[in-house]
């Protein structure tokens, strides 16, 4: 996917809302509730097996831009290029994956959570932040 281009995100994750309340009838609000939402997508998208081909690389940016989205949005982060495991976040001093945990649910992997990845971020920065000042 190479270098995020915060516009090219916005875009994709727009695409989700779009898709998600097309084929689902949910809608997402660019809330962390709207990731729960998400997360019970995932699981209807994944019901019959793992993701594969087109229709896992479609998902897979949807989900992850959308992620990522409602998480920088919520703690005033930005998208950032990690060298080696590509596009990724950086808010409260964190650098997460939102791409990342999205392949990972899509390819079946069990208590992968989109709503989990947002919600674990503060106290994340915040055991880095206690473990930095010990």
């Amino acid at each position: 996917m190479g270098n995020p281009d915060p516009e090219t995100m916005r875009r994709l994750a727009a695409e989700c809302v779009n898709l998600v309340g097309e084929q689902f009838g949910r809608q997402l609000d660019w809330s962390i509730a709207s990731l729960g939402e998400l997360d019970a997508v995932c699981a209807e998208l994944t019901a019959d097996g793992p993701l594969a081909g087109q229709r896992f690389e479609l998902w897979w940016q949807l989900l992850g831009a959308y992620t990522g989205e409602v998480t920088i949005r919520l703690y005033e982060g930005q998208w950032i290029t990690d060298d080696e495991r590509g596009p990724a976040i950086s808010a409260l001093g964190i650098t997460g994956f939102p791409f990342s945990t999205a392949r990972r649910i899509l390819s079946g992997e069990q208590f992968k959570s989109l709503a989990s990845f947002a919600r674990a971020l503060p106290a994340i920065a915040e055991h880095s932040r206690q473990k930095k000042q010990a």
